[in-house]
């Protein structure tokens, strides 16, 4: 997928919501909560009560063990079926208050983070069709997590049309398992999905964006988007608090090796360069800031080590020269790494 698509600087994380409808399919095929969290490595009272949250590998670790322990092929489908207003968190009521399906699919992309990070969306119009798109962060064997996805939209969808709205022409990744099972395919979507897919796209057409959401409560829409804004400033400021612990630990790992350039570091955090500069100032830091903390906190370490002479320290701090690094802890510490070592002594 995209690299803007997903935020990989951010814990990957899925609602504790998201997963009930997991509970509640395995539940109906004889599967305990218990019985999971043991099956998946969970300790025991990890899923009841719903947690809050939940990491996002956790979660398809937990769909892919309860299609085991079910003994259901299907098991996405049926997890998707019983998705409910809930399941999408705060963002669920932004699209119940949207006037049609274009906006419901604008506000899909904007606030589905809010529920999970398993994938993003995206949405083209070419002409008389268009096309959703949904960028899953994870390889297409985990099929019950793509099936989980689009039977959910199929299931809200209609719930929010008030009626069964016209089959899409559904496209899957993953291959679609046994054959002899692909009328339950059928009976979710109301037509047969193209397996072994390059993408996961449903294709329909375009003016179905255009179809009212009936029983929506427009006036609410500000006060529900504006809601939904504050979780994500909320969101977006504790993966910033992070981002300069990550960043500094990046750095840690690369100074032995050479200098630490940013392109490095924000390969090293699955970022592109400007986005990795935007994090740091968002949170109030740069990249040098961070290089320069981490640089003086271990020259500190390394002064403390007989052993280590300033040539050295100067090598493991990616200096080129040890004129360099002097000039450098006199700027941070206000005297000279030399006469710091003796003091401390």
């Amino acid at each position: 997928m995209p690299a803007e698509l997903f935020d990989h600087a951010k814990p990957a994380r899925v609602a504790g919501s998201y997963l009930q409808p997991v509970l509640e399919a395995a539940a109906a095929r004889g599967v305990t909560a218990q019985a999971l969290e043991q099956a998946a490595g969970l300790p025991a009272g990890a899923l009841e009560p719903l947690p809050e949250a939940l990491p996002a590998d956790t979660y398809v670790k937990l769909l892919d063990t309860a299609a085991r322990l079910a003994g259901d092929p299907h098991f996405g489908l049926h997890v998707g079926e019983r998705v409910k207003l809930g399941t999408y968190t705060v963002y669920g009521l932004v699209l119940l208050s949207c006037r049609d399906f274009g906006q419901a699919f604008e506000q899909t992309m904007r606030y589905e983070q809010l529920a999970h990070d398993l994938g993003r969306s995206t949405l083209q119009v070419h002409g008389a069709l268009a096309d959703y798109t949904w960028h899953s962060n994870y390889p297409a064997q985990h099929r019950h997590l793509a099936d989980s996805v689009f039977a959910g939209i199929r299931v809200f969808g209609n719930w929010l049309a008030g009626a069964t709205l016209p089959p899409a022409e559904l496209s899957l990744m993953h291959d679609g398992g046994d054959p002899a099972g692909h009328a339950e395919y059928m009976r979710v979507f109301g037509a047969l999905p193209r397996f072994n897919a390059m993408s996961n796209v449903a294709q329909f057409e375009a003016s179905l964006l255009a179809w009212p959401v009936p029983n929506a409560d427009v006036s609410l829409y500000p006060v529900l988007q504006q809601h939904a804004e504050q979780l994500l400033r909320q969101r977006a400021a504790a993966a910033n608090a992070g981002i300069a612990a990550q960043v500094h630990e990046a750095i840690v790992r690369r100074l032995s090796q050479g200098q630490v350039r940013v392109a490095s570091v924000a390969e090293d955090l699955g970022l592109a360069p400007r986005t990795l500069q935007r994090k740091l100032s968002d949170a109030g830091s740069s990249f040098q800031q961070v290089l320069d903390e981490a640089r003086f906190a271990l020259a500190r370490d390394y002064l403390r080590q007989p052993g280590l002479s300033l040539v050295d320290i100067a090598f493991l701090l990616g200096y080129q020269e040890q004129s360099a690094f002097t000039h450098a802890f006199r700027e941070w510490s206000g005297m000279n790494p030399g006469a710091w070592r003796t003091a401390g002594r």
